[in-house]
């Protein structure tokens, strides 16, 4: 396994992390602990989750399946800003909300620390100060070590450095947002450079583009797959446009003898900057794929990557 620091911290994290977005959907506690401890001993050391997967079960799984892990030798991240209660008052990133969530997800782990806990989204009516300020707290009380944002803009990343500068706050040290072959445009236009400048980290996820970039939605729609349980999906999974590089990038993964989903990844370890990739198994067998992408890094030559920028296409509309 290779470990980088995540941004300006001392933190080093497994350059491929574990998320856990089907864990209390689609597997439960004996697969769950079998995909973890089989990370964990091939050198995974970031476990990525939040309190909205599974309404809360994938924390309570996770948590239950790095119990005799060494906490010191891990790290857990989880997200706060999902509806998890009725009423006004039950999501979002309000100090209220932020301060409830963070106690909910550490009863869930079963921890008395996280290791990183990101904000999940925007939310529009909350002034950035009041997430800084109340996310510095939970640091200084020791609950959270490191703190992050999750799909926020540049600008506000900006923004809530400066407020955390002046009144010397602890700031965000990561952002985390969906980076792959076919989703580029935001992490290598807008996000890359505003790390350059604050020293946050970059983790990814979405390598796959939901399962797209496996090849499996190529010649049609499989049974039981995301496709049938999530109908948000299926405008990404048909895209004819993605499609089509898809399938060409199969037929140059089949000329280097690697999955098309280790070529995927692979791609994305390419990027030096990029901190950890968090990927996706439901099964051992999909993680060992995933993780198997690391042996095939020198497989990706400079001929090879100029090869699959023909295909997707260099990122558009970039700002200058």
């Amino acid at each position: 396994m290779e470990y980088r620091r995540m941004g300006a911290t001392g933190l080093q994290l497994s350059a491929l992390g574990l998320g856990s977005w089907f864990f209390g959907e689609q597997i439960f506690e004996d697969e769950v602990r079998e995909l973890v401890h089989s990370a964990f001993d091939q050198g995974v050391n970031f476990f990525d989750t939040a309190d909205k997967y599974g309404n809360g079960e994938a924390e309570r799984l996770i948590g239950k399946a790095v119990k005799k892990l060494p906490r010191e030798s891990i790290v857990i991240a989880t997200k706060v800003w999902a509806p998890m209660a009725p009423g006004p008052t039950g999501g979002g990133l309000s100090r209220k909300h932020i301060l409830e969530g963070c106690v909910a997800s550490l009863k869930r782990l079963d921890m008395d620390h996280l290791d990183i806990f990101f904000c999940h989204s925007i939310d529009p009516h909350v002034s950035i100060q009041e997430i800084v300020r109340a996310m510095d707290d939970l640091v200084r009380q020791g609950k959270v070590v490191y703190w992050g944002t999750s799909n926020w803009t540049a600008e506000m990343i900006r923004e809530a450095h400066r407020i955390a500068r002046q009144g010397a706050f602890y700031g965000p040290c990561v952002e985390q947002s969906e980076y792959s072959l076919l989703v580029r445009q935001n992490m290598e236009g807008n996000l890359q450079p505003v790390a350059d400048e604050t020293g946050i980290g970059l983790v990814s996820y979405g390598p796959l583009r939901s399962g797209l970039l496996s090849g499996k939605y190529n010649q049609g729609i499989p049974a039981g797959t995301r496709y049938h349980l999530r109908d948000w999906l299926k405008p990404v999974l048909t895209d004819e446009g993605d499609l089509a590089k898809v399938r060409e990038l199969e037929v140059l993964a089949a000329k280097l003898g690697i999955p098309l989903a280790q070529l995927s990844i692979t791609w994305l370890l390419k990027r030096p900057w990029l901190a950890s990739v968090i990927t996706s198994a439901s099964k051992t067998s999909q993680l060992q794929e995933n993780l198997g992408a690391l042996e095939k890094i020198k497989k990706l030559t400079p001929e090879i990557l100029e090869r699959v920028e023909t295909i997707v296409g260099k990122a558009t509309s970039l700002p200058q």
